[in-house]
């Protein structure tokens, strides 16, 4: 009777994992289509959803005097870009692409890859102590590189 126990255990046990998988896969992808949809949407609430409060998006960007700097834009600008960067709709494509390619996840970090429109993002994840996945870090860059500069 044990051995029968123990063998149905050891054979549900990567049943459960996969289970497990899917449900943080679909939570990770959940995170990463509030901070997209967001902005196409303008729903700053899906933004605040998706995101820590400690979010630190970044990139390379060049000054107008050619000298090359890290630019950062923090949790509060990013939930203000959901609310106005696409008010009036004319922002996206009517169909805007989006594809998202969880890279890695163990226990409760993960890596995905966001390429979407105009921009490719590489975000950090973590899940908190309610189960919700967050975006706590983006590392991103246009498509077309040359648009990284200030103009003036």
């Amino acid at each position: 009777m044990q051995r029968s126990l123990l063998f149905l255990l050891c054979a549900a046990a990567p049943l459960m994992a996969q289970a497990a998988d899917a449900t943080d896969n679909a939570l990770i992808e959940r995170a990463v289509r509030d901070y997209i949809e967001s902005q196409h949407e303008a729903d700053p609430a899906r933004m605040e959803r998706g995101l820590d409060p400690k979010l630190a998006k970044r990139t390379y960007w060049q000054a107008a005097d050619g000298t090359e700097f890290i630019m950062q834009t923090d949790f509060d600008a990013m939930v203000k870009v959901a609310k106005t960067y696409n008010r009036d709709g004319s922002k996206f494509p009517a169909q805007p692409r989006v594809d998202i390619k969880i890279l890695d996840v163990d226990q409760r970090v993960a890596t995905v890859k966001l390429s979407a429109d105009e921009w490719i993002d590489y975000m950090h994840l973590y899940k908190n102590q309610r189960s919700e996945w967050k975006i706590v870090n983006v590392l991103w860059q246009y498509h077309d590189t040359a648009r990284q500069v200030n103009k003036k």
